[in-house]
């Protein structure tokens, strides 16, 4: 049996073991995906213990993306430019390789956003803030905010207005909106039209955020899409085979939040 799973703390609320549990049992895998809720000061030693354990590898979420970047013998192309990592595998050799697949995840969901060449706000400063930059390469200019101003050259919320009043895309790169914690106040009325709102945020997943922006008739993209893509590579490299994004596992996914 292959064995990986996803770290986080918290990490109950994670869909990723239903998300690789739908793909394991569509391929026919003798494998299993789990949560594994793990506090910062333990993290380093929980992975060398997974690594000892046989595990194939682990998805890393909040708060561990930095540290995972931290410890990785190897990093792709897109980790190293984020500085984070979201999926650590680990090699027959004995090291272990960081992957940043929430960039291309990010890309993927968007796909149909017309973005290029225009202004787009990034909320947030932290690992996904820097895959969502990554994401988003193809936008005339990325205005990127953050409660506190100065990290990674954001300026603060107060800027909103000025950032907001041209803006094509708005991506809510943090943890504010998830369930339990305290939503994003912005005001999306200064927004033009036709802008895009996106949020990471899965669960819930109809976000304080989004049920305002369509509310005001904006186009609205969850974060289901990014979850499901940025797990695509990841499940490839834990269990061999590439799987495919498909209406089935969104419905899946979807029904899993509304049991939740």
């Amino acid at each position: 049996m292959k064995v990986a799973g996803v770290i986080g703390w918290p990490v109950a609320q994670s869909l990723s073991p239903r998300l690789h549990g739908f793909w394991l049992a569509q391929h026919g895998i003798d494998g299993a995906y789990v949560k594994l809720p793990v506090a910062p000061h333990d993290f380093a030693t929980v992975v060398r213990g997974l690594r000892r354990a046989g595990f194939q590898g682990v998805s890393v979420t909040i708060p561990h993306k930095q540290a995972a970047f931290a410890i990785a013998h190897r990093l792709d192309e897109t980790a190293q430019a984020a500085g984070a990592v979201n999926q650590l595998v680990f090699c027959e050799d004995g090291t272990m390789e960081g992957l940043n697949t929430d960039a291309p995840g990010l890309a993927a969901a968007l796909a149909g956003v017309d973005y290029a060449g225009k202004p787009v706000v990034i909320l947030g400063a932290g690992g996904a803030s820097r895959a969502a930059q990554l994401a988003l390469k193809d936008a005339g200019e990325i205005r990127l905010l953050n409660r506190t101003p100065g990290r990674m050259g954001a300026s603060g919320f107060g800027h909103w207005a000025d950032a907001a009043k041209d803006a094509a895309l708005v991506v809510n790169a943090t943890s504010a909106g998830m369930k339990g914690a305290p939503p994003l106040d912005i005001d999306l009325a200064l927004l033009p039209g036709s802008a895009v709102v996106c949020d990471i945020v899965y669960n819930p997943l109809e976000t304080a955020l989004l049920r305002r922006a369509r509310a005001r008739g904006l186009k609205a993209v969850d974060g289901l899409g990014m979850l499901m893509h940025q797990a695509v590579p990841a499940f490839r490299a834990f269990f061999g085979v590439t799987p495919d994004v498909t209406p089935a596992l969104r419905k899946t996914l979807e029904e899993a939040l509304r049991d939740a």
